[in-house]
């Protein structure tokens, strides 16, 4: 998962070298924090955080199917 998320990042933002994504494992749930450049943190967010929520859909769908339960979030 934490692959998934760096690739989308860094194809959103215009500093890829700047993408970092952190694992910790929490109680059965998977943390996933997301930091970029500050620049770019609104392209990852998007416009009412339409974009963020479509990285998370697609990170929830990717995890279901390995039967876990995985949280994205986004770090200034």
């Amino acid at each position: 998962m934490k692959e998934l998320v760096e690739v989308i990042a860094k194809s959103l933002v215009d500093n890829p070298d700047d993408v970092s994504v952190t694992e910790t494992e929490k109680e059965n749930v998977t943390i996933l924090e997301l930091r970029v450049a500050s620049s770019d943190m609104g392209k990852v967010i998007g416009k009412q955080g339409r974009i963020a929520k479509a990285i998370r859909s697609v990170v929830r769908a990717a995890a279901s199917r390995e039967d876990k339960k995985v949280v994205v979030e986004i770090v200034e």
